[in-house]
Order: structure tokens, then sequence, then C-alpha cells
């Protein structure tokens, strides 16, 4: 099933210990860029949320920011002892390599993102909170693709059968403008007042069809037609193979423009470019 990359999601829960918020914002990007802003109490849990996304999202810049609000008046400030000790440690080697390093500052130390803990805080069913709230989230985040997606391929196979009603209009003026093309030039020898071996005239004429000729084109625009209609049924990410298939959309009408000396054919084409810039649009929100 098709998915869009734009979507939105937000999930908030109160717990005894305080308030979880999680909201999830979802756009476009060529490859899966995830931004995480987490309270200083769960930015250990980036690393799992970032690996919880990357198995169900796989294209789109996905901003996340996660909130917690404690309850006031229950919980005191602490000191985590182990970021302590990791941060000191990290002081003591750059001290030791630079020379008349200033002094440490205490106040700058607690400023430290994990340093300050709230004491009597089970940051445990805090964090094991706040995963199963990421995964509702989430999991609203890709309903909201899905239903979006959807919606963008039928807007895509609308403009599919389109082309291909073009395509079949196409078809059926390409013998009225082949002769017209050997009339023409017809017409033209004979105003020059020049006589041609009618074998030469021959060969002439089907020259000239055959450097106006456009069905391998429209047969190429027929089987891209053919080929979006199944990569739109298949599973999983189809962003790229589609963006792939707009090029070959547009690089088959941009050669039957240019062949066209017919302004119904001329007309088609431009509808047909029309049509693709369209689809292509709609493809630039697809996983």
């Amino acid at each position: 099933m098709t998915h869009s990359m734009t979507a939105f999601a937000r999930k908030q829960q109160s717990f005894d210990f305080g308030t979880l918020s999680v909201e999830i914002k979802s756009v476009n990007q060529r490859y899966l860029e995830p931004t995480f802003r987490l309270h200083d109490t769960l930015r250990s849990l980036e690393l799992k949320l970032r690996d919880r996304l990357k198995q169900k999202i796989q294209r789109g810049k996905v901003e996340i920011t996660v909130k917690f609000y404690l309850n006031s008046g229950e919980q005191g400030l602490d000191i985590d002892p182990d970021r302590l000790r990791s941060v000191l440690a990290a002081l003591a080697k750059i001290d030791a390599q630079v020379a008349n390093s200033a002094a440490l500052n205490p106040l700058e130390l607690l400023q430290y993102p994990g340093i300050l803990i709230d004491a009597e805080l089970d940051v445990e069913q805090v964090q094991e909170s706040l995963l199963v709230l990421f995964d509702d989230a989430l999991d609203d985040l890709l309903d909201g693709r899905r239903r979006e997606g959807q919606v963008l391929a039928e807007a895509i196979l609308q403009r599919v059968s389109e082309i291909a009603t073009l395509v079949a209009e196409i078809r059926q003026e390409i013998p009225e403008w082949l002769q017209t093309l050997r009339t023409n030039l017809r017409t033209k020898v004979q105003g020059l007042g020049v006589e041609l071996d009618p074998e030469r005239l021959a060969q002439e004429v089907v020259l000239l069809a055959q450097k106006a000729d456009v069905a391998e084109e429209l047969d190429r625009l027929d089987g891209h037609c053919k080929e979006t209609q199944v990569i739109l049924k298949q599973s999983g990410p189809v962003g790229r193979k589609l963006d792939f298939l707009m090029q070959e959309f547009n690089r088959e009408a941009n050669t039957l423009g240019s062949k066209a000396t017919k302004e119904n054919i001329t007309r088609s084409a431009v509808q047909l470019k029309v049509l693709i810039e369209q689809m292509r649009e709609q493809v630039q929100n697809i996983e």
C-alpha cells in the first residue's frame, strides 16, 4: 500500500509521576532523517526510539519531540553519580592535555544534560511508559501516512488513465498524419517542377514517415502506465521507483512533442506533459 511522507501525530498521557507528551511530524525527504528533542530524563532512550522508528519508516524528515511534566511538589533534585563520574573523567582528560585550563565551575557542571535528576523518581518506569506512548504515536503517524498515501495513489491513477486515453487518441491520428506527410512531400516536389524517379520518391516518403513515426514513444507510454499501476499495488516504499518512472514518462512526452507536426498531436503532447508534471508533484510526497 502506498504511504505518504507527510503526517502528524501527538499523544499525551498522565501518570502518577507526571505527564508525558510525544509529538511526531513527518515531511518529504529523499532519505530518512530523524530528529529527536528529548527531556533530559529520557535522553538515554534516543537510540531505542530511533531503532523503533527505522523499523517502520524508511523515508522522510521526521521530528520527534518528547516533553515530560513532573508532578509539582512531589520530587526534589539529586545528582546522577554515574553520569557525574563520566563527565568528570572526560574533563580530567581534557585538563591533562590543555595547559592552564580554567577551573571547574560546579554550577556549569550541573547544567550538563543528565547530571541533575529528580530524587525518588522511578526513571525506569518513566522510560517504559514513554516507549509505549511513543509506539502509540508512531502507529497514529503511520495511519495518517497510509490514508494520505491512498489519496495520492488514487490521484496518480486518475492521471494515468487520462494519459492512456490521450495515447489512444494519438494512435488514431497517426495514419491520417502520415498520409498528410506523404501528400505534402509529393506536392512540394511537384511544385519544384522536378521529376523524380517514382522509386526514389517512395524511398523519401518512407524515410520521412520513419522519422515522424511516434509508435515507439506511444508503446513506451502505454508500458509506463501499466508499470505505474503495478508499482502502486506493491508493498513497501515505492516513491523512488515512481520518481524514476516519472522521468521516463517525461522523456517520451518530450520526444513525442518534438516529432509532432500535426496540431492535434502537438496539443495532446502538451496535455501529456501537464499530466506527467501533476503526477510528478504527487510522487514527491510518496515514501
